[in-house]
């Protein structure tokens, strides 16, 4: 297999990487995650003017590039740690329209989200959920012409900033069923929605979301209803190619910031990556990165692949990536 970067996917890493060097600071980035939003709108809108949101998207939505230009954009966000809701509104929410919407759906929302005009939110996880895809109580029951809503949703990622909220409940079949799960479309200032956003240990934003017998139409449905799990489980397996993909930006940085440190701290007299010890333990840490590298690039060309060995490998890859990052 050939590993090489094409000249517009390396073009579009060095804008990306460009981008963070001039927007991220360390103290910039901390500004913003005390700001009312926890991210910039303006360095949002750089993302649109950029093409940056239309990444891992369907051509026929107005995307382009597919699972490896997605792992380099996230790879050199993770790289400035950015706070912006790229995993939230692009990779998650435009995924699951991008699978499940119609047509109508697609150029409407797709092309808002494109253009940086729509935040959006996927509200799937709930409080007793903990690592199950397939476990949601919150339901959703015929009402006239649409749905009534009702749950609690968990640690909805930017959902306190989001514009829609895309809503997994269940229409059927028991709390643990694959078959039985619907994808709304939620505004989150409609009546019976309350949403408290919080700040996450990372700097970033996530919310509780609240559903009281919310009315949405029958157009708010993405898909058919109960056939939702598939574009779920996808749309999954897309951010955690992008958060291993982040994982190993972040892991590049510390690298290479412990290694400048090895070069230029002294101790009797000499720089202290003179001492086979630190050097033993450089050397382990950059082999940690190449082998999250490694796993990185497989997990994201075996993004399209059948079902069982997609989730195979994502699951390898989370399991490695977490523990070397931790490791390094």
């Amino acid at each position: 297999m050939d590993f090489r970067l094409t000249d517009e996917q390396r073009m579009l890493q060095d804008t990306v990487a460009r981008l963070m060097r001039e927007q991220y600071a360390f103290e910039t980035r901390q500004k913003l995650t005390e700001s009312a939003d926890g991210f910039s709108r303006e360095i949002w809108a750089q993302y649109a003017e950029l093409g940056l949101l239309a990444i891992g998207l369907s051509e026929e939505a107005g995307g382009f590039g597919g699972a490896i230009e997605l792992m380099l954009v996230a790879q050199e966000l993770g790289r400035g740690l950015a706070l912006e809701p790229f995993l939230a509104t692009v990779v998650l929410g435009g995924s699951l329209i991008d699978a499940a919407g119609s047509a109508a759906q697609k150029e409407d929302l797709l092309g808002q989200v494109i253009g940086g005009e729509l935040l959006l939110a996927f509200a799937h996880g709930e409080p007793q959920s903990r690592y199950s895809l397939t476990e949601v109580q919150t339901r959703a029951e015929r009402s006239g012409d649409g749905w009534q809503l009702s749950g609690h949703k968990a640690v909805v990622l930017h959902g306190d900033a989001a514009d829609l909220l895309i809503v997994s409940a269940r229409v059927g079949g028991d709390i643990r069923d694959r078959d039985g799960i619907g994808l709304f479309l939620v505004d989150p200032k409609a009546d019976g929605v309350r949403v408290r956003g919080y700040q996450t240990i990372d700097g970033l934003r996530a919310a509780e979301v609240f559903l009281d017998g919310v009315q949405v139409g029958s157009n708010a449905c993405l898909g058919e209803p109960g056939k939702a799990y598939p574009a779920i489980e996808y749309a999954i397996g897309r951010g955690i190619v992008a958060l291993c993909a982040e994982a190993v930006g972040a892991m590049e940085v510390t690298n290479e910031f412990t290694l400048d440190y090895l070069k230029t701290r002294k101790q009797f007299g000499v720089p202290i990556g003179k001492f086979q010890v630190l050097q033993h333990r450089m050397v382990d840490m950059q082999i940690a990165l190449e082998q999250s590298r490694s796993m990185a690039i497989l997990v994201a060309s075996r993004l399209e692949a059948e079902e069982g060995e997609r989730e195979r490998t994502i699951s390898a890859a989370k399991h490695y990536i977490g523990k070397a990052g931790r490791f390094i």
